[in-house]
C-alpha cells in the first residue's frame, strides 16, 4: 500500500460544519497535518507550478501513525441468530451466474469460519465446480466437489446438503437452461462421520466464504439463495430453486420442506437491505455495494426496466474488488471557521519523506455569498473518474512525475483502493459504482493524467485549477460550490449570483443538477460553460450510502464498457441510465453545444467565425484582432482539443445562438462520437463525419436578461495562463466575465 495516504468523509463543506480526515500512515514516527489553500495543482515547470498557501488551523499538529487496511469485495451479511444457529441437517441452494469460476474457492452461501474450520458452506471450489464444505469438531473441514467446472456467464442451480443421521454430504450442480451441446451437470457424495461441526459461530454470508477480513469473494450473479433445515433429496432441489420446494411433503410448501430462509433480491432493489421471505424474516445487509437491478435466470427480454418486472431482476452481481466505504477510523477533524473564505483547500500530511494532500472545497455559508461569481466544481465527475487506471500508463508516467516533482503514485500500481468506472472489475464486467469514501489517488495536487508532449497532461481537478488560478491572478472574486450542493439544494443555492461558471469537464450529472442550472439560466442567470463533453452521462446517488454514485453505460456514447442487455436502468433511482441525450436532455439544450468528437490529448485552435462580427457579440472580441484563437496552452498545446462540443439546433441549441469561432486542423485520430453515426459513412445530421469534428465557441441570450457563453473544448482552460494570462483566449473570457458581472449589462433575446 501507499506509505501515507488518506481521505475525507466529504468533498465539500461550509463554515461551521465539520469534515473528518482518515489517514493510513505506515511510518514509525507520527505524521504531521496542516492546512493549505490550493491555488494551482499543475506541477509542469513550464506553467505556473503548484501554488499552495499554508494557513493556520486548529487541527494542525502531530498524530500517531497507523496503517489502515482496505477490504475490497462485496457480499451480503445476515446476523447469526434464530434458526441459523441450531441447524443439524440442512441444505443450501442458490442460482448462480459465475464469471470467474477458475479464480479459486469462492463462497456462495456460507456460515463458515476459515480460522476454526467450523461451519458449513456452498461454494465454487478450486476446480470451479460446486463444492460443499463441512466443518469438523477437530481437524480440517471436509470438502466435496462435483469436479466439472461451471461455464462462465451461464446460469446454474447449485446445492449442498448434509444428513447427519445418514452420514451423507452431497453437492450438485445443474444448468437452469440446459445446453444440448455441453452437459456440466453432476453431483458428488461423501460419507462423513459423527464429528461434523455445522455451527461456525459467525454471520451467514452471501457471496463470500468468511473470515476476518472476509475472504473467498464470489465473482458473478447470485439469485434466490435459500437455507433449508433438512437434507433435500435430489428431486426436490429444482423446486427449491424456484420457490416450490415441499411438493409431495407433509405440509406442502416450503415451510413443510423445512425452509429456514430465502432471500429475494428483487425486493428493495434501490437499497442495501436484502429481504428474507422465509418464516423467520432473517433479513440482511449488503457490504461494499454489489450491483443490483441485474437480470436473473428468468429474464427473457420482455421487459428491460426492472421496475416493470422486478421478478426478472432478482440477481445481485458480486465482485471481489467492489468498494463503497473503506470504513477507516478518523484521525482528526476540522470544523471550518466562519471567516474562512470559499476556495479549494487541502489537509497536508507529512511523515518522513512521504507527503500527501487531501483536497476539499469550502463553500460559502448557506444562504449567503461573498462574490457575484460562482464556480461549480464537478466533484461527481472527479469521483466517477477516481482512481482511473489508464491503458496508456507506463514508465514514461513515472519519469514525468519524478522530473516535475509531481504526485508519485498511480492507480495502475495501486488497485487496492478500488478503480474507477472507466475500468473493469477483475471478472471483466464494467465498474458501475464509484465512491469518495476511499483514497482517490487521481484527486491530488501534482497528479498527471497523461504524458502528452505539448503540455501538462492534466485532467479534472488539476486541470480545473488552471481556471481558478487565472481568476485569482486577474482579480476576480468568486465563490465555489460543488454539484453536491446543486443536487441537494437545487436552484436556490445559485440565487443571487450574477454569473455561474463551470470548469473544464462537468461530464456527470443528476436530474437535480441539470434542473438547478437550467432554472438558474432561465431565471436571468449568466452562465459560462468553460469546457467540453459536459452534461453527458446520467448518474444516480444512493440515498442510504452518501458518497456512492451509480453509472449505467447504456446504449450509445463514448463508453469505457457497455452495460449488459436489460441492465440499462439505474438501481439507485430506477431511472433510465446512459446518455442524457437518450433521456431527451442533450447538452445543447442547456449550454448550446454538446459532445461531438474526441481524439488523443492534443489541442488545436479556433478560427473566428463570421458571426463574431454580429453587433450582438462583437464586444466579446474587444481588444482581440486575431483570426486564429488559442493555438497555445498547457492542455495539449491548444485551446480546442481532446473532447469537442458543437452547436446542433435539432438537439436543443437555441435558434438565436451565434457561433463565435470554430476549431479546425484536428489530427486524424479524432473521431465522431458513436451517437452521431448512423452507418460508417452517414451521420444523424446528414453532414459528412469529418464536419462534425469541431469545437464551437458559442453565445446566446437567455430569458430575463440572462446569457450563455460556451467554449466547447475540454482543453480550453489550459490556454488561459499562457504568457501570464496575456493572450487572446484570456482576453475573450475576461470580456465575457466583465459583461456578465456588470449589473447594468442588458441581454435581449432577438425576435
Amino acid at each position: 500500500m501507499i506509505p501515507l495516504i488518506g481521505y475525507a468523509d466529504r468533498l465539500s463543506v461550509r463554515p461551521g460544519e465539520t469534515i473528518d480526515f482518515k489517514v493510513s500512515s505506515q511510518g514509525p514516527a507520527p505524521f504531521e497535518a496542516s492546512l493549505v489553500r490550493i491555488v494551482c495543482a499543475d506541477p509542469n515547470p513550464a506553467g505556473p507550478g503548484i501554488q499552495e498557501v499554508r494557513l493556520a488551523a486548529d487541527f494542525a499538529g502531530s498524530y500517531p501513525s497507523r496503517a489502515q487496511a482496505v477490504a475490497l469485495g462485496s457480499y451480503g451479511r445476515v446476523a447469526a441468530s434464530g434458526p441459523l444457529g441450531s441447524l443439524d441437517d440442512l441444505t443450501l441452494v442458490a442460482t448462480v451466474w459465475p464469471t470467474t469460476p477458475e479464480a479459486g474457492e469462492q463462497g456462495v452461501l456460507a456460515r463458515f469460519d476459515p480460522e476454526s474450520g467450523a461451519g458449513f458452506a456452498l461454494a465454487l471450489g478450486a476446480d470451479g465446480s460446486a463444492t460443499a464444505i463441512l466443518g469438523q469438531a477437530s481437524g480440517a473441514p471436509l470438502r466435496v466437489s462435483v469436479g466439472t467446472r461451471l461455464r462462465p456467464r451461464t446460469w446454474y442451480r447449485i446445492w449442498a446438503s448434509f444428513d447427519r443421521g445418514q452420514g451423507r454430504l452431497v453437492v450438485g450442480q445443474a444448468p437452469v437452461h440446459p445446453d444440448p451441446f455441453v452437459d456440466r451437470s453432476g453431483s458428488a457424495e461423501l460419507a462423513v462421520g459423527a464429528t461434523a461441526a455445522t455451527d461456525g459461530g459467525c454471520p451467514l454470508l452471501i457471496g463470500a466464504l468468511g473470515g476476518r477480513p472476509v475472504t473467498g469473494h464470489f465473482n458473478g450473479k447470485i439469485e434466490a439463495p435459500a437455507v433449508f433445515g433438512r437434507a433435500l433429496e435430489a428431486g426436490e432441489v429444482a423446486a427449491a430453486g424456484t420457490g416450490e420446494a415441499g411438493a409431495g411433503e407433509a405440509g406442502a410448501g416450503e415451510e413443510g420442506a423445512g425452509l429456514v430462509a430465502r432471500w429475494d433480491f428483487s425486493q428493495g432493489i434501490s437499497g442495501t437491505r436484502i429481504v428474507d421471505t422465509g418464516p423467520a424474516g432473517l433479513h440482511g445487509t449488503l457490504v461494499n455495494m454489489p450491483a443490483r437491478a441485474m437480470t436473473g435466470a428468468s429474464w427473457d427480454g420482455r421487459e428491460t426496466c426492472w421496475r416493470h418486472a422486478p421478478e426478472d431482476y432478482g440477481a445481485i452481481h458480486f465482485h471481489d474488488d467492489d468498494i463503497a466505504d473503506c470504513g477507516w477510523d478518523t484521525d482528526f477533524a476540522f470544523t471550518v471557521p466562519q471567516e474562512l473564505p470559499s476556495g479549494v483547500y487541502g489537509a497536508r500530511l507529512i511523515c518522513g519523506a512521504h507527503q500527501d494532500t487531501i483536497p476539499f472545497v469550502v463553500c460559502p455559508p448557506k444562504g449567503s455569498r461573498a462574490a457575484d461569481l460562482c464556480v461549480v466544481i464537478p466533484t461527481f465527475t472527479y469521483v466517477i473518474y477516481g482512481n482511473h487506471a489508464r491503458s496508456d500508463y507506463g514508465p514514461d508516467w513515472h519519469a514525468r512525475a519524478k522530473a516535475w516533482n509531481g504526485y508519485p503514485w498511480n492507480p495502475a500500481d495501486h488497485p487496492e483502493y478500488g478503480l474507477s468506472t472507466y475500468n473493469f472489475h477483475s471478472d471483466g464486467s464494467g465498474i458501475c459504482h464509484a465512491s469518495r469514501l476511499r483514497p482517490l489517488i487521481t484527486l491530488r495536487p501534482g497528479y498527471v493524467s497523461i504524458t502528452e508532449a505539448r503540455g501538462s497532461g492534466l485532467r479534472h481537478f488539476q486541470a480545473d485549477t488552471h481556471l481558478l488560478a487565472w481568476l485569482e491572478a486577474k482579480g476576480y472574486a468568486f465563490d465555489l460550490l460543488t454539484d453536491e450542493e446543486l443536487h441537494r439544494e437545487g436552484v436556490a443555492v445559485l440565487e443571487g449570483y450574477r454569473t455561474v461558471m463551470t470548469t473544464s469537464h462537468p461530464e456527470y450529472h443528476t436530474a437535480q443538477t441539470l434542473d438547478a442550472l437550467e432554472r438558474y439560466r432561465d431565471g436571468g442567470g449568466r452562465f459560462l460553460y468553460m469546457g467540453g463533453n459536459g452534461f453527458y452521462w446520467r448518474i444516480a446517488l444512493h440515498e442510504e450510502a452518501p458518497g456512492v454514485i451509480e453509472i449505467r453505460r447504456g446504449e450509445g456514447g463514448i463508453r469505457a464498457w457497455a452495460a449488459e442487455p436489460g441492465e440499462y436502468f439505474n438501481a439507485f433511482d430506477g431511472a433510465y441510465g446512459g446518455l442524457w441525450r437518450r433521456s431527451g436532455r442533450a447538452p445543447q439544450a442547456l449550454a448550446g453545444v454538446g459532445f461531438s468528437a474526441q481524439g488523443l490529448f492534443e489541442g488545436s485552435y479556433y478560427r473566428r467565425a463570421a458571426g463574431a462580427s454580429d453587433p450582438r457579440v462583437s464586444w466579446i472580441f474587444d481588444g482581440v484582432e486575431d483570426e486564429i484563437l488559442g493555438d497555445f496552452g498547457l492542455s495539449g498545446g491548444g485551446a480546442a482539443g481532446y473532447e469537442l462540443d458543437r452547436v446542433d439546433r435539432r438537439l436543443g441549441t437555441p435558434e438565436h445562438t451565434v457561433i463565435l469561432a470554430s476549431s479546425e486542423a484536428h489530427g486524424e485520430h479524432f473521431v465522431v462520437v458513436p451517437e452521431e453515426l448512423l452507418t460508417h459513412v452517414t451521420t444523424w445530421t446528414g453532414e459528412p463525419p469529418q464536419d462534425l469534428i469541431r469545437a464551437d465557441m458559442a453565445f446566446f441570450e437567455g430569458p430575463n436578461n440572462g446569457a450563455v457563453f460556451a467554449t466547447g473544448s475540454i482543453t480550453f482552460c489550459g490556454s488561459l495562463l499562457h504568457q501570464g494570462g496575456d493572450n487572446n483566449i484570456s482576453r475573450i473570457v475576461a470580456n465575457v466575465l466583465d459583461r456578465f458581472l456588470d449589473p447594468d449589462a442588458r441581454f435581449e433575446v432577438p425576435d
